[in-house]
């Protein structure tokens, strides 16, 4: 560890200490911290719980984005709001309440306490673990084929055990600051609609039919409505998957929300949009994965137990994730593209908006959408000349 990360390390297990002591009103130290990454501006450390009164467990994991110290003003309903990244809100907020739901069900790991002025989180140590990156880009069976139903199984769950509890999740998020209830995929995916057409129109000579225009602004609306609303971490790429002796559990919570799950196991079969990666899934591979979430998810939304049912609506959000990340990738614009997550698994954007809407055109034409299959494969086609040149 760096002079500098130690420094902030220092900082960060005080203000830990602080918050666990005003908290359980006994001191409480903590020692040994391990640095664990995190983004540019969050710090996110592994820390020993050396004395303490309590029944703490023995390490936790300690979170804070950085700039609390140089802000103190008060906004919206909770002192420093007004400066708080929406992120940073929307991530205490469901840590809050997923930690409600009873261990089985929680999809990751629970919260003990949190300062919102200080943007600190305290959250219990999953432990020993191996990335979902890690098992995929092995390549190795039955591991990989273990782990992907163990990540649909555990997402089936979450959806099944918070399904009816939005009201839950809006009370939550009104406590902080009501402005901050916008969900910001959903906005992107809202100005996808209306910039994508210029995009195919400008790089690949390609104009959207009407009717699939059509279909892009109902799959929209699985973000903000549908019938099978549920909990959310929304950003499900393998990155943020975690496998270890429960199961697989989900980390980053700072795009939590809810929205209809379709999206959620679509965002698996279409190769995990939000990053530049391909993981391929044969077909039989891809009904493995959907089986795996709906044996968990059709006691409460029996409708799907109707394979003609669950294939339209996973088409549908298959449609509007491939349209996301063309929004995302199609353009050669370097913000957008170095947002995209590097890992492993990465592959170069020109071959993920291939393959993408390759599987996507399959996908429709297995189910006797034609009418879809064949826009898709022409794009995929011509992404394919216009990369080759």
């Amino acid at each position: 560890m760096t002079a500098l990360l130690a420094e902030r390390a220092t900082e960060v297990v005080s203000a830990a200490q602080h918050l666990l002591t005003k908290r359980m009103g006994a001191p409480v130290k903590l020692s040994d911290p391990i640095e664990l990454g995190g983004s540019g501006r969050t710090t996110v450390l592994r820390v020993r719980v050396a004395e303490n009164a309590f029944s703490l467990p023995r390490t936790l994991i300690v979170k804070q984005l950085r700039g609390a110290a140089q802000d103190r003003r008060v906004g919206g309903l909770v002192p420093g709001v007004a400066s708080i990244d929406a992120a940073f809100l929307r991530e205490a907020v469901s840590y809050q309440f997923t930690t409600a739901l009873s261990s089985r069900h929680r999809p990751g790991a629970y919260l003990l306490a949190h300062d919102i002025p200080e943007r600190l989180l305290i959250l219990s140590d999953l432990g020993e673990n191996a990335a979902l990156t890690s098992v995929l880009r092995s390549g190795a069976e039955p591991a990989s084929r273990n782990a992907l139903m163990a990540f649909a199984q555990a997402m089936g769950r979450m959806h099944a055990a918070t399904v009816g509890r939005e009201p839950d999740f809006v009370a939550l998020l009104r406590r902080v600051d009501v402005v901050h209830r916008v969900d910001g995929i959903a906005q992107q995916a809202e100005a996808a609609i209306g910039e994508v057409p210029g995009m195919l129109r400008r790089e690949l000579n390609i104009d959207v039919p009407g009717e699939i225009a059509e279909r892009i602004v109902a799959g929209n609306r699985l973000f903000s409505a549908g019938r099978y609303r549920a909990f959310s971490p929304s950003d499900l790429c393998p990155d943020n998957v975690i496998l270890n002796a429960e199961g697989a559990r989900f980390l980053d919570y700072e795009w939590g929300g809810f929205r209809d799950a379709t999206l959620d196991i679509a965002y698996a079969l279409v190769s995990f949009p939000g990053c530049l990666c391909d993981v391929e899934l044969s077909r039989e591979r891809a009904r493995q994965l959907v089986e795996a979430w709906r044996s968990e998810v059709v006691g409460v939304w029996p409708a799907l137990a109707d394979d003609a049912v669950l294939a339209e609506r996973i088409l549908e959000a298959r449609l509007i994730w491939v349209w996301l990340t063309t929004y995302w990738f199609l353009p050669a614009d370097h913000a957008r593209i170095a947002a995209a997550r590097e890992h492993g698994l990465s592959i170069p954007r020109s071959a993920a908006l291939i393959n993408r809407w390759a599987a996507l055109a399959e996908d429709a034409r297995c189910t006797g959408d034609d009418i879809l299959g064949d826009f898709a494969e022409h794009v995929s086609a011509t992404l394919e000349e216009l990369w080759e040149e």
